[in-house]
This record gives structure tokens, sequence and C-alpha cells, in this order.
């Protein structure tokens, strides 16, 4: 793996990683399965591959923080809005 890739997939794994603290399920189920599957691909060394699964994770992480916005717009709705009101 070249440089630039090299240094993109670390910080990939560090966002997913530090994004998984909160996730639903707990932070040791999201490590376990984020290891996984980076290393289920450990040994892709195609610059292209590379790429497009760097562009999924990506995604996974908007897929995350989208998961966390609404958890929070449903908890602060649940605080401030009666349930009889509906």
């Amino acid at each position: 793996m070249s440089n630039p890739l090299k240094s993109k997939v670390i910080a990939l794994y560090k966002n997913l990683l530090y994004l998984g603290r909160e996730y639903p399920q707990g932070a040791a189920y999201f490590r376990e399965k984020l290891k996984a599957a980076f290393m289920k691909n450990k040994d892709v060394t195609d610059p292209e591959q590379i790429e497009k699964l760097v562009k999924r994770g990506d995604f996974v992480i908007k897929e995350l923080a989208a998961l966390y916005f609404l958890r929070k717009y449903r908890a602060i709705k649940k605080r401030y809005y009666d349930k009889d009101e509906k």
C-alpha cells in the first residue's frame, strides 16, 4: 500500500473508532466489527479497490453521524414535547 493510501486508511480507521464510542450496541461490539471488516480487506493491494473501500468507509461515517443525530433528535423531542400532544 502506498503512503497516501495508507494514511487515508489509518485516518478512516481512527475516525470510525472514535465514532464507535457511542454506538447503540456498545463500543466493544463496534470495535470488534470494525476490526473484522478491516482485517477482511487487509490483503487488498489494488489502489482503485482501496479507494473504493475508503469511499465505502466514508459512507459508513455519514450513516453513523445520521444515526447519532436522529438519536439526539428523538431524545430532545421526548424531553420537550408531551406524549399527549400527538
